[in-house]
């Protein structure tokens, strides 16, 4: 894993062209091989889930209070929207499964909440990179977990956490604000390596959840490429990993 963090040149996007979103598929395909027999009880896991939901969305509805034009406004609505009706169908399988859901989310409350409090971003673009990233990153990762629940209770799981129209609205807005001020790249690069150390621990402690924590051995090669599709979205903003 130590190689996401050399530095490596890549050439920019050509302005204009289409962003190019991360294989989700690939990552999350190897995540439920290695991940299955990881998935924390089904209660712990729908709470987790649940609550994480809620601080994605929080954060999209943020970016969408400051955002700086009525078209960004408007996209960026749509994004939000997605994670909230994400958040309401993880909802309701806790309710179809007879788990309060209020009782099941709490436990991740304090955890998720300084999650959010640590990634939040200092302006609008880091916000939008904030939700990107580690909607992303996370998002891939539980639907990889997913693999270890009732096949029903999966998939329909797998279907709340496809986030990729929002994925691809967030692509062109910040892909826009680079091509207008080409000197946000830097900053954005640094921001991106540094929101992905605190979105890796909130993924490692969740296998822990009602559980003794799994070895290294049994979860680097998913994160191996959860980092390497975590490169890819910074790739297709035409940023550094």
């Amino acid at each position: 894993m130590l190689s996401f963090f050399r530095r490596r040149r890549r050439s920019r996007p050509r302005p204009g062209a289409a962003p190019v979103l991360p294989p989700r598929s690939d990552a999350v395909a190897i995540a439920r091989v290695e991940l299955a027999d990881l998935t924390p009880p089904q209660d712990a896991y729908l709470g987790r889930v649940g609550y994480l939901t809620i601080v994605l969305f929080e954060n999209l509805s943020r970016a969408v209070a400051s955002a700086p034009t009525t078209s960004a406004k408007t996209r960026l609505s749509r994004a939000a929207a997605q994670l909230l009706a994400a958040h309401e169908a993880i909802v309701r399988e806790m309710e179809r499964a007879g788990i309060d859901p209020v009782e099941a989310m709490d436990p991740s409350r304090v955890e998720l909440d300084d999650f959010q409090r640590r990634t939040q971003g200092a302006d609008w673009h880091e916000i939008l990179v904030t939700c990107y990233l580690t909607a992303g990153f996370l998002t891939d990762f539980f639907d990889g977990l997913a693999a270890g629940l009732p096949a029903s209770l999966s998939e329909r799981v797998s279907a709340a956490l496809d986030i990729g129209e929002g994925e691809g609205l967030l692509v062109e807005e910040l892909r826009e604000a680079i091509d207008q001020s080409p000197r946000l790249a830097s900053r954005l690069a640094m921001w991106g390596r540094r929101l992905v150390g605190d979105t890796m621990l909130v993924a490692r402690s969740s296998l822990a959840l009602g559980r003794e924590a799994p070895g290294e051995d049994r979860i680097e090669p998913v994160f191996t490429e959860l980092i390497a599709a975590h490169t890819r979205r910074m790739d297709a903003l035409g940023l550094t990993a």
